[in-house]
């Protein structure tokens, strides 16, 4: 017999259904505004009231990964025409694209190795802390430590601070010992930033996990590092998971340690968007085309380990 809900409760349940509808609103509508921004020709960027249709462009795209200059007078209709489509789309824009004066080749702007610095250095800190991590947290909750709370809470108190506030003696030491403006540095930096969260979060997945799996496999013939690899990590793959992309959207977006801790070599995309402002008046499209793309690989990540997410958010979460 189906249960019959009261004229209370159905009144809750729609006014939870209309917040839960208008907080997703209002969440979504910068990534909407950003998106859109990205696409859109640069004189509707501003426009009062906002634009909200238009022909999307992709020229923002084609300025962000060029160097570019103020077109000073029309360019002639040969060039335009034997112009590839995406320095077209520059010069429809009032700007030409700077070129090597020896070879002639258009000059490309910094943003895709600061691309690629981001994806190297957030990829191998993230490896590394939960790995590390992950190792910690089974050697906290399985063995017996001496003053195993003191170690855990001086591993948390690495978290109490914000990074701006060691961030000038962290340059300092890193320029005496050559790490600054090094994929090495930064990927130091953020493996010891991650690495207290990813104890703490994994402690309380592994705790989880009945040790009677592992006495099984011992008294079936197991070494502990095959206990550990075979029975503990499968099981405790959706905390590994969630622990993962919390990890990896740290390291992604860190901008304090990225702007004082590199120049050029090694800096990643954060610092760098800011500055596609143009020439003359701010070009926001190129800015939010940056942070469009920006976007994109922390969204596939988590769309990817999005079923361990939403069972790692509870697992762990309630002790025996």
């Amino acid at each position: 017999m189906a249960e019959v809900k009261t004229k209370g409760e159905v009144i809750f349940n729609r006014a939870a259904v209309i917040a839960v509808l208008m907080a997703l609103v209002i969440m979504l509508t910068p990534i909407f505004w950003i998106g859109a921004t990205a696409f859109k020709p640069r004189n509707l960027a501003t426009t009062a009231p906002p634009t909200v249709f238009f022909e999307p462009t992709l020229s923002p795209f084609a300025k962000l990964f060029t160097k570019r200059s103020q077109l000073r007078e029309p360019v002639s209709e040969e060039v335009y025409a034997a112009a590839p489509w995406w320095e077209k789309l520059v010069y429809d824009g009032g700007e030409q694209v700077v070129r090597n004066k020896k070879t002639g080749e258009a000059t490309t702007s910094g943003y895709g190795s600061r691309y690629m610095n981001s994806l190297i250095v957030s990829i191998i800190s993230t490896f590394l802390a939960v790995s590390m991590g992950t190792i910690t947290a089974y050697g906290f909750s399985r063995f017996r430590v001496a003053g195993e709370q003191d170690w855990l809470f001086f591993i948390l108190s690495t978290r109490m601070l914000p990074p701006i506030v060691v961030a000038i003696p962290m340059f300092l030491m890193y320029r005496a010992v050559g790490l600054y403006d090094t994929h090495l540095g930064l990927i130091i930096l953020y493996t010891a930033f991650n690495l207290s969260f990813a104890v703490w979060i994994m402690k309380g997945f592994i705790d989880e996990i009945p040790r009677e799996y592992e006495e099984a496999a011992l008294v079936d013939g197991y070494t502990r590092l095959q206990a550990f690899v075979k029975i503990v990590l499968p099981e405790a793959l959706t905390g590994i998971a969630a622990t993962a992309v919390f990890c990896f959207i740290t390291a992604w977006n860190e901008y304090a340690f990225a702007l004082m801790m590199t120049s050029r070599n090694a800096q990643t995309a954060p610092p760098y968007i800011p500055s596609q402002v143009g020439s003359g008046l701010s070009d926001w499209t190129v800015i939010a085309s940056g942070a469009f793309l920006f976007l994109v690989p922390v969204s596939i990540f988590t769309f990817l380990l999005r079923n361990h997410l939403l069972r790692g958010m509870s697992f762990g979460a309630i002790r025996k």
